[in-house]
């Protein structure tokens, strides 16, 4: 998908204050227990999404993430179609107070490239 510069920018801004991981390090954490959140649109998650994820849309992952997961330490795992929408949804989570919380580089793009599992 083609984005705006602004928006890039608005991603690149906050990049850096959000730490990122790689399909392969999901993986491994999932493991061991971290949490798979899928934060795109209700369609595209009705689609197809990773095996396991819980899904909580990014337009009221900010208002709803207190409720499925109050303990601000939980490992948290976000990605989005690409892994811009993701990096938007950390940086607010990390400022509401989680600390545990990761943004998974190319999103759904890459665990499917990455031949993870789905499910629909």
């Amino acid at each position: 998908m083609e984005h705006s510069k602004e928006f890039e920018k608005l991603v690149s801004d906050i990049k850096p204050s959000v730490r990122e991981i790689t399909v392969e390090e999901t993986l491994t954490r999932i493991k061991n227990g971290a949490t798979l959140i899928d934060v795109r649109e209700d369609n595209e998650w009705n689609d197809s999404h990773a095996h396991g994820a819980t899904h909580i849309g990014r337009g009221v992952i900010e208002r709803d993430i207190v409720w499925q997961y109050p303990d601000k330490e939980t490992e948290l795992i976000l990605y989005c179609g690409g892994g811009y929408r993701s990096a938007l949804a950390a940086d607010n989570l990390q400022k509401m107070g989680y600390s545990n919380v990761f943004s998974m580089i190319g999103g759904w793009t890459a665990w499917q490239e990455a031949e993870a599992p789905t499910e629909k």
